[in-house]
């Protein structure tokens, strides 16, 4: 049985509903972790009975105070002169000094970004008659030329300014009193958890102090305002899981607490009857504010009622949420049907905007790349030309300026690239042609002197040495010049009969040394040696013609073979190695270099890619720069950059071995 104290304390507990608050937050409160508040006796399923959802009570608060309708912000300023918008910034400022709101704010700035742009045009077309009238009156000069406002542009500046400060100075105190109900929140859940871990609930005298406190802590947390949102959801299942534990700690309460529960049962259910009846009629009908305002205020008597049984509380709370649900939904679909589409095409066309923008600033010195790139664009620019529907007028005009600029100067660019790169051509060809008359008149002239044949060979390298011709002349041009180069050397072979014995005496030398180096090309190997072999091969004279690839690979690979024994170098010093001396013997048989032609056009293409792709990196890093969470990119990038330009540095070094063993 209950004494009379105990009595005593049901009547009161019978008469204080528990609490259900909106919710409030703060990252700093490290001292409301919800691992601790879960700690309890009860078990997980009880505390969760007083937590209902707090997901909506946000959005109620963000659309609580919207228009009514779209149409009554609706007003058109097009005829208005500048005192009629001075005089409506006058009443804008009224407004939000006498019924300062998130609204009535709201409302301000879509007045303020339609009426500015309105003002400034009537300014403009005033400053170009008075500049007009001036040059009129100084024979077309605008020198001393001073445009100053009046006094209505002035006012307007002034009020537009004044608007401006009046919301910032609302929206801080608003923070400012978050802040200060954070704190006020964060001290009486630790107020209610010393409450809670501190008293015997065997003893009756102790449990009526502790309720006592324990309804000035409810109290003081009803009366506490909103806070910031960010840890919303811990603050209020912190607060409520310890009114959970400070029922659950009063076993010999248990029985009143249920009671209790079923009570808070019962009047949820006709709340949330109530909220489900607009929810109804919202099927059929258009949502107007008197019929939100009537769900907000149901719906914050709702949650202000102290826990239900966990089954039964977690069904009308889902009940609370679907209807809500189907209110504001209404609400957003009457609100968002005019603008989404054109926000949708606006948003599929921004992105397409976005990967447009780089290809303004694109350069190469590669027809290939600007193919591809042309690709790219033109599929990009299908993409945008599919996507049907307008965009928000005054964004939409700035975007698609902006995207068909940008094609514009791509194609500019293009264009510019391939004028400069055909008149190169051309001067390439005209050059090229005029080498291949100097080596035909010395065929006509029957010089097969040793000083025509180094002019023939200072030709072949002159005619390398010029860029590309026109495409069409490519294979013509060096057919051709190959052909007179051939005829030369062929004639001056044809009266050295007698050299060619010496030839194939010659062959017989450079096989042997080639295999004296291939035996020594074992470990301490050193690079005395390898300039015996090299001042051995190069006086040697010359072998015939068609062994001269063979041996000249035999000895190349020997080379590189001993190069490779010489444990003292590193990797890249034998790789430089190897490539010099590669250079070195076809510049001492005055070869055709073809394969040193291959190899030098190889690494010049590497250049190119290589110097491309720290162009498009750099590019790219410009981008990183101006979105948020970009720095783990921005390092990958820039290692890359690292990479590539170091790599492109080896490839210069070996660019310069191969142009100075040509001097």
């Amino acid at each position: 049985m209950i004494n009379e104290e105990a009595k005593e304390i049901k009547e009161e507990i019978e008469a204080q509903a528990i609490e259900v608050t909106e919710s409030a937050t703060d990252p700093k409160a490290e001292d409301v972790s919800i691992i601790e508040v879960a700690e309890t006796s009860e078990p997980i399923e009880t505390i969760s009975e007083v937590l209902p959802e707090p997901i909506l009570v946000s959005t109620i608060l963000e659309t609580s105070e919207e228009p009514e309708t779209i149409e009554n912000q609706l007003i058109d300023y097009s005829n208005f002169q500048k005192s009629d918008f001075v005089s409506t910034l006058e009443k804008v400022l009224d407004d939000v000094k006498e019924n300062p709101s998130i609204g009535i704010f709201r409302k301000s700035e879509d007045t303020l970004k339609e009426i500015r742009p309105l003002f400034e045009q009537i300014k403009s077309a005033e400053k170009n008659e008075a500049l007009a009238k001036f040059k009129e009156s100084n024979d077309g000069s605008e020198d001393g030329f001073e445009f100053k406002p009046d006094t209505l542009s002035e006012q307007f500046d002034k009020l537009f300014k004044a608007i401006k400060e009046e919301r910032s100075k609302y929206f801080a105190n608003i923070e400012k009193e978050k802040d200060k109900n954070f704190s006020q929140k964060t001290v009486l859940i630790n107020r209610l958890r010393t409450l809670v871990e501190g008293e015997d609930s065997n003893d009756p005298a102790h449990i009526k102090s502790g309720f006592n406190e324990f309804k000035k802590i409810q109290e003081e947390w009803k009366s506490a305002g909103n806070v910031n949102s960010p840890h919303n959801n811990t603050l209020w299942q912190t607060f409520h899981a310890l009114v959970d534990r400070f029922y659950s700690n009063r076993s010999i309460y248990f029985e009143l607490l249920e009671l209790d529960r079923k009570r808070n049962l019962q009047h949820k259910i006709e709340l949330c009857s109530k909220i489900e009846k607009i929810a109804e009629t919202s099927k059929t009908e258009n949502v107007t504010g008197k019929m939100l305002d009537e769900a907000v205020a149901t719906f914050e008597e709702y949650k202000h009622i102290g826990p239900a049984p966990k089954e039964e509380n977690e069904l009308i709370w889902q009940r609370v949420k679907d209807a809500l649900d189907i209110i504001y939904g209404k609400r957003r679909e009457q609100l968002e049907t005019s603008k989404a589409e054109a926000e949708q095409v606006f948003g599929l066309k921004s992105s397409i905007a976005e990967l447009i923008q780089p290809f303004a600033s694109f350069n190469s010195a590669s027809i290939t790349e600007w193919n591809d790139r042309t690709k790219a664009l033109l599929a990009l620019q299908d993409q945008w030309n599919n996507i049907k529907g307008f965009m928000p007028k005054e964004k939409g005009k700035e975007l698609s300026d902006k995207f068909w600029s940008d094609i514009k100067t791509f194609f500019r660019n293009k264009t510019e690239f391939f004028r400069l790169l055909e008149i190169k051509r051309e001067e390439n060809l005209k050059a090229k042609n005029a080498i291949i008359e100097e080596v035909e008149a010395l065929l006509t002239n029957e010089d097969e002197s040793q000083e025509a044949a180094n002019t023939v060979i200072r030709l072949q390298k002159e005619f390398r040495e010029i860029g590309h011709v026109p495409e069409k002349d490519k294979d013509i041009i060096y057919t051709k010049f190959k052909t007179v180069c051939d005829a030369f050397f062929n004639a001056k072979r044809a009266k050295n009969q007698s050299i060619e014995k010496e030839f194939e005496a010659n062959l017989v030398k450079k096989t042997a040394l080639c295999e004296q180096i291939e035996k020594e090309a074992v470990e301490g190997a050193d690079t005395a040696r390898l300039a015996e072999f090299k001042s051995q091969w190069a006086s040697i004279g010359f072998v015939p013609k068609k062994e001269m690839q063979n041996i000249g690979k035999r000895y190349i690979n020997a080379i590189n073979k001993y190069v490779s024994a010489m444990a003292k170098l590193s990797g890249r010093e034998r790789e430089q190695l190897s490539l010099q001396n590669e250079v070195e013997m076809v510049k001492s048989h005055g070869e055709s270099p073809k394969d040193l032609i291959r190899k030098e056009n190889d690494i010049r293409r590497k250049m190119q890619t290589i110097e491309n792709d720290i162009a498009v990196y750099r590019n790219n890093l410009e981008f990183f720069a101006k979105s948020k969470n970009a720095d783990k990119l921005r390092q990958d990038v820039e290692a890359k950059i690292q990479k590539a330009s170091k790599e492109l540095s080896d490839l210069k070094h070996q660019i310069k071995i191969i142009r100075e063993a040509e001097k």
